[in-house]
């Protein structure tokens, strides 16, 4: 991931709506949740989440596909674990044994 794709993912993420929808999808695994079901559980109205939803697709951390009638969105993991190794793969002043544990994959 480079410096603009991480300034596009974080300014996704910097709205309070759209960071509970991420860590929403990150819940609900690789299945990911139906759009109206994002909204149920985010607590806003289905026009709202769709907007919320839209920005964080442009921002490349969520995915989205067609389910029969419903949009079924997914937390893109492998955009989530770049922003992570982003922020943290020139930390700790040479010793990269520090970050180790923020880098050792988080889920499953």
């Amino acid at each position: 991931m480079d410096e603009r794709q991480a300034l596009i993912a974080f300014g996704a993420m910097s709205q309070e709506t759209r960071l509970k929808i991420v860590r929403l999808l990150v819940k609900a695994g690789p299945d990911g949740m139906a759009a109206g079901s994002i909204a149920e559980a985010a607590g806003v109205t289905a026009s709202n989440v769709s907007f919320h939803l839209k920005e964080l697709e442009r921002g490349g951390l969520v995915t989205a596909r067609r389910d029969a009638r419903s949009i079924v969105y997914s937390a893109d993991y492998q955009a989530l674990s770049g922003l992570i190794r982003f922020l943290m793969e020139d930390c700790c002043a040479g010793n990269p044994a520090i970050c180790q544990p923020a880098l050792a994959p988080a889920c499953c």
